[in-house]
């Protein structure tokens, strides 16, 4: 892997905002692009970077105040780890666990040309997170193995869950109709 090097795999094209959008905003073009985490752009050049964590970490300190009222650059960690398009992924690898990280900036130049993820790293060889693999593999077979043990005692009816809302299949649980996403926390 030392032939590879960031700009052959980074996201050339990250979601991109102006340091003076607000919170609310920020969440809504999150959840629209389904990312984690928008760069903080001026004229090309990087100023910040938020995260889910970061509105939410806002939304709970921050509560008296109104997501549309606080602005991006306001929250955006002022120290951030970027790397350069021309480093090894090795030396990316390095650098994520180091920062304990999952994105890195791509700077090159002084202007922002992409961002590598370690989703970015792993989509292009899983063996470099060999313990993630594994771990994926053990929980995906732990939730199934306990709905089948549910799917024998269960009655299942489509509607409305009483907890959270979503309308589809729901089971009866002390009474009440509550769907798969829910039931563990009932």
């Amino acid at each position: 892997m030392n032939k590879i090097i960031v700009a052959d795999i980074m996201t050339r094209n990250p979601v991109k905002i102006s340091p003076d959008t607000d919170l609310l905003k920020c969440a809504k073009t999150m959840v629209k692009k389904k990312t984690g985490s928008l760069l903080l752009v001026h004229k090309k050049r990087l100023l910040g970077i938020i995260t889910r964590r970061d509105i939410l970490w806002a939304l709970i300190k921050k509560s008296k105040e109104d997501l549309s009222k606080i602005k991006a650059i306001d929250i955006s960690p002022r120290k951030i780890a970027t790397i350069k398009p021309t480093k090894s992924i090795d030396y990316a690898i390095k650098k994520i666990k180091k920062f304990k990280f999952r994105r890195l900036p791509v700077i090159h130049q002084g202007e922002l040309v992409g961002v590598l993820s370690s989703t970015d790293i792993f989509q292009y060889n899983p063996k470099t997170f060999p313990e993630l693999s594994e771990y994926h593999q053990i929980r995906e077979w732990s939730k199934k193995q306990k709905r089948l043990e549910k799917a024998e005692e269960r009655k299942m009816i489509e509607g409305i869950c009483s907890e959270c809302g979503n309308q589809g299949i729901l089971i009866e649980k002390d009474g009440e109709l509550i769907c798969e996403d829910c039931i563990d926390d009932f």
